[in-house]
């Protein structure tokens, strides 16, 4: 329906535009002067003909001295102008004067040679203005002609930029210098939820941040961006908004315009998104604790077992208590650790987890002047793993392999994807400073960590959760952290 719509709006600009740009008097008389410019051999043939009966006539008068027919030579002169040059002109001006002279009552006598001189300037200036009227009369209908065209296709770009504006999905809105709307689609319309006209209407009732934005006086740089802002409808109801705008200077003023989406959706599933990583992570994070504690227990529980055989103790009740709430802090921990591993399966493509890690992490790596290489197979199969958990464990990785790489006069970065012994391998190579004491990178709060020293710790919990891995190869200089995972038909024989 909108396609048809479009259609028979297009058809209806060609079929009546035309018409409405041409004035009917104008046309007649431009179409008088076509035909009489298209007729050259004939103009000049009747010019010709005009010529012969002249001398014809001033031949059969001539004795008679008070008929003479000389000034009629200046209507072939008139006709045939329009198509001589100059030269041509006068060579034809001084014929007309020649025959006039011969065929004349008295011819060549005294005070003639004065006439025919006269005579053929006069010629030949009505033959020069003529050609010059000729020429411009043809030269402004061309002119006409051009502007005609020019204006229709004009009307009809603003006429398929209109049907394009108002059948675009997008809203689009145009702003005056005042802050006022002039122009608003469709979209725009129920983006705003107004049922009503928007022109006239205040942006800033709608986008305040819009209404901030100066539009400058033809002095100043013009903008061309875009940004996220909270807007609101006329309802009232609030939503975010993402704004692609430029001003622009105009005759009447300067003016915006801007394309408005509503981002309310992807917020909510960012934020969301964002949120399941968060419970994901802490839960990986607290599983990877309550191991530690487990295994504290563990090691406490074989001293009290040690304990109770000196005399003594056996019998002690605080002593028994003591390995009762050893043994309860045991059992907790390692409930807690089961509910904390469960994940759930899922298959990733590797492939796509590096493209969007390449994007997250291209501008930080121009800018600290690291040159990164990707290697990888033309096929890799699925991997058992969660897309946004794996994605945090590479940032994380290539992160520190960053700051290893801030003092360093060479910075290159290798990424090499493999599948080695059914698993998937990632590594992760830099020429950094390499690290003095590898044992202690996956410790919790390392105190000699430049932050909290949770970050690989995470990040290889994340890992082993998917029954997959992180850990640091040695080499002989810079850092080579590598990360395993389990292939999808692993992980269905495994539960299998």
């Amino acid at each position: 329906m909108l396609l048809a719509a479009q259609d028979r709006a297009a058809a209806r600009v060609v079929s009546s535009e035309p018409y409405q740009l041409r004035n009917p008097t104008v046309d007649l008389r431009n179409s008088l002067f076509d035909s009489f410019l298209e007729h050259r051999s004939r103009v000049l043939a009747a010019a010709g003909l005009l010529i012969l009966v002249v001398v014809f006539l001033d031949w059969r008068y001539r004795d008679d001295a008070f008929i003479s027919f000389a000034f009629l030579y200046v209507i072939p002169i008139l006709l045939a102008a329009a198509f001589l040059n100059g030269w041509t002109i006068l060579t034809l001006a001084f014929g007309c004067s020649f025959l006039r002279e011969t065929f004349s009552a008295a011819p060549w006598a005294q005070g003639h040679l004065l006439r025919f001189f006269t005579s053929t300037v006069a010629f030949l200036f009505c033959g020069l203005l003529v050609r010059e009227l000729a020429r411009n009369r043809q030269l402004v209908i061309e002119r006409g002609r051009q502007l005609e065209e020019q204006m229709f296709l004009r009307q009809e770009a603003e006429e398929q930029t209109r049907i394009l504006i108002e059948s675009s999905p997008a809203a689009i809105v145009t702003v005056d210098d005042k802050g006022n709307m002039r122009l608003a689609n469709e979209a725009a319309h129920r983006l705003l939820g107004s049922d009503e006209p928007l022109q006239g209407d205040p942006i800033g009732k709608y986008l305040p941040s819009l209404a901030k934005i100066p539009q400058g006086d033809g002095r100043h740089t013009h903008f061309r961006t875009e940004m996220e802002c909270t807007g609101q409808r006329r309802n009232g109801e609030m939503f975010l908004a993402h704004v692609w705008f430029a001003t622009y200077q105009t005759r009447s003023g300067a003016r915006m315009a801007a394309v408005l989406s509503d981002s309310s959706e992807q917020l909510r599933e960012r934020e969301t998104l964002g949120l399941d990583s968060l419970m994901k992570t802490s839960r990986v994070l607290v599983g990877a604790m309550l191991h530690e504690v487990r295994n504290l227990c563990a090691a406490a529980g074989v001293a009290h077992t040690n304990l109770a055989r000196k005399p003594g103790l056996g019998g002690d009740e605080d002593f028994e208590a003591l390995g009762s709430l050893i043994k309860g802090l045991g059992s907790l921990a390692s409930s807690e650790l089961r509910l904390a591993s469960e994940r759930k399966v899922s298959t990733v493509d590797l492939r796509t987890v590096l493209s969007e890690l390449q994007i997250a992490m291209g501008l930080t790596l121009a800018e600290a002047g690291i040159t990164v290489r990707w290697e990888m197979p033309a096929v890799l199969p699925l991997a058992r793993a969660d897309h946004q958990s794996l994605l945090q464990v590479f940032l994380n990785v290539i992160q520190n392999s960053v700051r290893a790489m801030e003092e360093t006069a060479r910075k290159e970065l290798a990424v090499v994807v493999s599948v080695e012994e059914g698993k998937l391998t990632i590594r992760f190579r830099d020429t950094g400073c390499g690290v003095a004491e590898p044992n202690r990178l996956f410790r919790p709060f390392d105190p000699d960590a430049e932050t909290t020293g949770l970050g690989l710790y995470v990040s290889r919990a994340i890992m082993r959760s998917l029954k997959g891995d992180l850990f640091y190869e040695p080499q002989e200089t810079g850092s080579c952290f590598t990360v395993q995972m389990a292939l999808v038909e692993e992980a269905v024989g495994d539960r299998q």
